[in-house]
């Protein structure tokens, strides 16, 4: 095994603070057990991004064995984070002339269906901007009726994190073999039912058909039908003429993807009342 630089992290100095972690455009470096871990030396380029950001000096580049780094083990992992992170990951490998490492992220992208913006103007700095922390992946499936909830109070069926359609990478592993609800973000708030209804055991995506990019919700969809197993697709809308928007825009997703999947229409009034 040939010798390379590459992270070493001083357990004792490391206090777990994960300052580390929106700074390592590879998304080598995770907190397991209260300290910062390298989670494989295939993620890791030794080029330190890491360093300057660890308040407690725990960070070290050093010279030994260690597995040649994969730049499509970085995209397959980082893909999963969401755009700004795969954003980050790209400025970072211009901004250090890694051209090889370059062409092999955007040949991955592209093999992928993934349209990720590359600036072409000078390589800026991006530390501390490797995805907001608000969007990191999370799942909390939970069981309806599981008894956890006090007397009275209904448990919310919400079971990812983010839902929000322009935060959620295609590649969110709750996607695969899920049954989708795709809201209008009037929605939740018009029918009091939301939770128990519509939600309960569907991974959920919000959107506002007037106000967003529907070009980026159109590409967006596409790329997750395509790369996903999506078992159906519920759209939940208002009422009101601008908010069925997003329909044919799913229908044309779900066409554009070559797959079928079962797809239907939930409408709630301007008074909070269901028809399908």
């Amino acid at each position: 095994m040939p010798k390379r630089k590459i992270i070493k992290i001083d357990e004792e100095k490391c206090n777990g603070c994960g300052l580390c972690i929106p700074n390592c455009p590879e998304g080598a470096i995770q907190v397991i057990d209260g300290k910062a871990r390298l989670i494989s030396d295939l993620f890791c380029d030794g080029l330190g991004a890491c360093i300057g950001h660890c308040p407690q000096g725990a960070i070290a580049i050093e010279e030994r064995e260690a597995e040649k780094y994969d730049e499509r083990k970085v995209m397959e992992n980082i893909v999963r984070q969401g755009e700004n992170t795969i954003i980050a990951h790209l400025a970072h490998l211009k901004e250090h002339d890694e051209e090889g490492y370059l062409k092999e992220a955007m040949q991955f992208l592209k093999e992928k269906h993934l349209d990720i913006p590359l600036e072409s103007g000078p390589a800026h700095h991006v530390h501390g901007h490797a995805g907001c922390p608000g969007a990191k992946i999370t799942e909390f499936k939970k069981r309806a009726g599981s008894g956890h909830a006090p007397a009275g109070h209904q448990e919310s069926g919400l079971e990812q994190w983010p839902i929000q359609l322009a935060l959620v990478p295609a590649f969110a592993p709750f996607l695969n073999d899920a049954d989708l609800l795709i809201a209008a973000d009037c929605v939740p708030f018009a029918y009091a039912s939301f939770h128990r209804d519509l939600l309960r055991g569907k991974v959920l995506l919000v959107g506002c058909p007037k106000f967003d990019d529907t070009q980026l919700y159109s590409q967006k969809l596409t790329q997750m039908f395509q790369n996903n197993r999506i078992k159906s697709v519920t759209y939940a809308h208002m009422e009101v003429p601008c908010c069925s928007g997003l329909t044919p825009l799913i229908q044309s997703a779900i066409t554009a993807s070559g797959k079928e999947i079962p797809f239907r229409e939930t409408v709630i009034s301007i008074k909070g009342e269901r028809s399908e």
